[in-house]
């Protein structure tokens, strides 16, 4: 019988926090259940395994994140719509460490076409239309977004920056100033034959 209270969501929740102060890699069905002071077996009812726990975090994790960005990218556009994206991706990878780490999960197929991880991709995209480019360009520059946007929260997170003189956040601000500018001129194509 399951323990009143506990349900797949509460449990969902409580493992995104365990993330967020142990590490994404620390959460498991057993270290859930010590934080509810229950058995193992109490949880089994909600979730199949840590695998399963984990994935759903992701699940949890991509949610949050999309909603995040789309309400920071409501209403503006070029610039101003680049930098609040990257700030709300920026500032989510800081304030939950965790579930920044379970955002990059990778997932099955049907599971990731199911997940909020269509509405980066879209939002992404709805972005760099402000740009006005073309495929496939657009594809490349959602791929510089990402790795860049990544990279920074990676190396930020880890503590990568914080034996320099000049601020991370004057370093980011910098950033979206080149991606902007790049992106506002992105390079045509090479013309003439591919290499081989």
């Amino acid at each position: 019988m399951a323990r009143a209270g506990l349900n797949t969501e509460r449990l969902v929740r409580a493992g995104a926090e365990l993330a967020d102060e142990v590490g994404f890699d620390k959460v498991t069905v057993s270290a859930l259940a010590r934080r509810f002071g229950v058995k193992d077996a109490s949880l089994y009812s909600h979730v199949r395994n840590s695998q399963d726990l984990k994935t759903r975090i992701a699940l949890l994790a991509l949610e949050e994140l999309a909603d995040r960005v789309a309400d920071a990218l409501a209403g503006r556009a070029g610039r101003d719509a680049l930098a609040a994206f990257a700030d709300a991706y920026r500032r989510y990878a800081r304030e939950h460490p965790g579930r920044y780490a379970a955002a990059q999960l990778p997932l099955d197929t049907e599971t990731a076409l199911a997940s909020a991880g269509v509405r980066h991709a879209q939002m992404t995209r709805a972005l760099l239309r402000g740009y006005h480019l073309g495929e496939p360009d657009e594809t490349d520059a959602v791929r510089l977004l990402g790795s860049t946007f990544h990279g920074y929260a990676t190396l930020e997170g880890s503590g990568g920056f914080s034996h320099t003189v000049r601020s991370a956040d004057d370093s980011w601000a910098r950033i979206i100033d080149g991606l902007d500018a790049l992106l506002s001129a992105w390079p045509a194509p090479p013309t003439g034959p591919s290499p081989d």
